[in-house]
């Protein structure tokens, strides 16, 4: 009798359980999962379309009709350059304070030569290591070469570094081998390239840190007396070659210049993304109606060798790079009256990424030749000379700075108005600071220009439409659209976006549809399925920096393109945003701030309550580059987005 009553109690509880799933639950995470698992572009396309847009912003290389033109050009750019781009946000006196160089040790004599550690301030707190190679006897004034070395993790202590050095003093030139941070002795937590991404943030541009970081190197060079200044050198591989390029066009103090294997120009970085994934190269505006060319145009007429390598297994592919970089570039020389000052080598012993023998012996002839030395033909063996890294080291102060805590430190000086309590001073200080906001993200509108319907579903009591939204500036957003059958017409709408992508997103989707409202999870730019690459990788976020715009003015010009088409289509009805992620969170918030009433709420998860989150955590750069905003930090917080978002309520 029991059982039989209990067999009645299960029976009449499995059913109420059914009937409320129809009208209460028609979905499940685990029922919409499949449907949100399935991406609606490749992420080719995504990359090409990526493309696309880039190449609509490569500048030509000028033409000039005359030597004097070129030339007053030259000064313009050299201006720009550093003051507009590299030095964006940089305190005056650091830019333009003298060296700072501390000897370490005593001075080493060695067999025909001599060597001398030195510690040298790069900005005050953030001390840097470099070694000075000196011939044994002076005669007079000699011609010094700065070596910049790239991405080598033993930093100075490379052999092919010291090679270089020894044979520069031996063959009486002076050599300052010049550690760069985040290699070497350098190489400490805090210290990766990608950690400057937090000086954008603060105010000022990651690209004027290591350029200041290299021009230290010269300015001492400069500043001894036993260096003929008007013979003076850089050279260096691969992000040395980027160092070599950069100084050598913008210092006129370098006469000579040797670059191996360190940049291409911006088409060639368009269609090579990962050729160039590093900060420093990409840096924020630099391709801004600007090019790398430009760079080796700037050093016409002096003396400059291009070295680039066959099959080089890194980057930068002599017979790939050579049309823009060289080919493009010769007829500037000529212009200038030296058209064999502009020389080039394609090295195929062994090929690779490398300054090995033939690529050294190639610089030591193209120093020599032009600091009017004895013809160098061979190298002077050096191996048994070359020290281990402990014995190389020099040492950094305990409490030296890194690059974030530098970025903190500049973090902490940053000091913006209140925000009004007013009415009408607060109404005057969203308008002036919408405007601000604007800018700083570089926010252009965008509308859906086509929105194809990709695939669909209509079972289980919902519904589902998978669109591909195509924007009126040629990049895309992806979607699902879910409903439940029962819902109505016009339900309530809501946006979900979220930091992994919509294909994480099953459980809020879910709920959403189960409370009868549309729902949208959308995957904007550089995330989820119309991310244009792997998760570690920011190729295309600052390649799109350094164009002039922005990941984030993208991505939110996207959402409120897309949230206009979908009031468009339910013009009675108001869309809520929800997010679940720091970069999603503030998306959405910016996006009201800049159309406010676009939404009438936000809610948001796993959000920040400041921007200095970013920094203090650390958050990985290549986790949210779009966040890393240039100028963001230094005008805006949290709260002041938020607060230029009114009407929209924002939890």
């Amino acid at each position: 009798m029991k059982q039989t009553k209990c067999s009645e109690l299960l029976s009449f509880g499995f059913l109420f359980a059914l009937t409320a799933a129809a009208v209460y639950g028609q979905t499940t995470s685990e029922s919409v999962q499949p449907i949100l698992s399935q991406p609606v572009q490749s992420v080719d396309v995504t990359a090409f379309q990526l493309e696309q847009y880039l190449t609509h912003r490569i500048t030509p290389l000028p033409t000039p009709s005359t030597a004097k033109e070129w030339a007053d050009q030259q000064q313009k750019l050299r201006k720009h350059v550093l003051e507009d781009i590299a030095f964006h946000g940089w305190p005056d006196d650091w830019v333009h304070s003298a060296p700072k160089f501390e000897q370490v040790g005593a001075t080493e004599p060695r067999a025909g030569y001599r060597v001398t550690k030195f510690r040298y301030e790069i900005v005050p707190g953030f001390d840097a290591t470099a070694i000075l190679y000196e011939p044994e006897k002076l005669n007079g004034r000699v011609p010094a070469i700065l070596d910049v070395i790239g991405h080598e993790p033993r930093g100075n202590a490379a052999e092919y570094e010291q090679k270089r050095a020894i044979n520069f003093a031996k063959r009486g030139m002076i050599a300052l081998s010049l550690g760069w941070v985040g290699f070497g002795e350098l190489a400490v937590k805090g210290n990766d390239h990608d950690d400057a991404g937090a000086l954008d943030l603060v105010g000022s541009n990651a690209m004027g840190f290591f350029y200041l970081g290299m021009r230290r190197g010269l300015d001492y060079l400069a500043s001894l007396p036993q260096v003929d200044t008007t013979r003076l050198g850089v050279s260096g591989l691969s992000g040395g070659g980027w160092q070599t390029t950069v100084l050598s066009a913008t210092d006129p103090r370098v006469a000579v210049s040797v670059e191996v294997a360190g940049f291409g120009s911006f088409p060639f970085n368009i269609t090579h993304p990962r050729d160039t994934d590093e900060i420093e190269e990409n840096a924020t505006d630099l391709n801004m109606g600007f090019d790398y060319p430009f760079l080796v145009g700037m050093r016409a007429p002096r003396p400059t060798l291009e070295i680039h390598n066959a099959e080089d297994d890194c980057c930068f592919r002599a017979a790939l790079v050579k049309p823009t970089i060289y080919d493009q570039v010769k007829p500037l020389f000529q212009l200038m009256g030296k058209p064999d000052a502009l020389a080039w080598y394609e090295s195929s012993d062994p090929g690779t990424h490398n300054y090995q023998l033939v690529n050294r012996l190639h610089t030591y002839s193209f120093f020599a030749e032009h600091f009017h030395l004895p013809p160098i033909t061979e190298e002077i063996p050096s191996s048994t000379e070359v020290r281990t890294q402990d014995e190389i080291a020099i040492g950094v102060p305990a409490d030296n700075l890194t690059i974030n805590g530098l970025a903190r430190k500049m973090a902490a000086s940053i000091q913006r108005p209140t925000i009004p309590a007013e009415n009408k001073a607060r109404a005057e200080w969203v308008t002036t600071q919408r405007e601000k906001l604007k800018a700083v993200t570089r926010y252009t509108p965008v509308s859906v220009a086509n929105a194809p319907r990709i695939s669909n579903t209509k079972r289980m009591a919902m519904q589902t439409l998978s669109y591909r939204f195509d924007l009126s500036n040629g990049l895309s957003a992806t979607g699902v659209w879910l409903k439940a059958n029962d819902a109505g017409e016009d339900p309530p709408a809501i946006i979900v976006l979220s930091d992994s992508g919509y294909q994480s997103s099953s459980e809020a989707v879910s709920q959403h549809v189960n409370h009868g409202e549309q729902v949208l999870a959308l995957d904007l730019l550089f995330t989820g399925f119309t991310r244009p690459q792997v998760p570690d990788t920011t190729d295309w976020e600052t390649l799109v920096a350094s164009s002039g715009d922005r990941p984030l003015g993208l991505e939110v010009a996207q959402l409120i393109g897309v949230a206009k088409w979908l009031r468009r289509s339910h013009p009675d009805t108001q869309v809520k945003v929800e997010t679940d992620g720091i970069r999603s969170g503030v998306i959405a918030s910016v996006a009201a701030a800049i159309e406010p009433g676009i939404f009438s709420a936000i809610t948001s998860h796993h959000a920040m309550k400041s921007l200095s989150y970013l920094i203090d955590t650390p958050v990985a750069f290549r986790s949210a580059a779009d966040l890393f905003c240039l100028d963001l930090y230094k005008y805006f917080d949290i709260d002041s987005i938020t607060a230029m978002a009114a009407p929209t309520s924002v939890q």
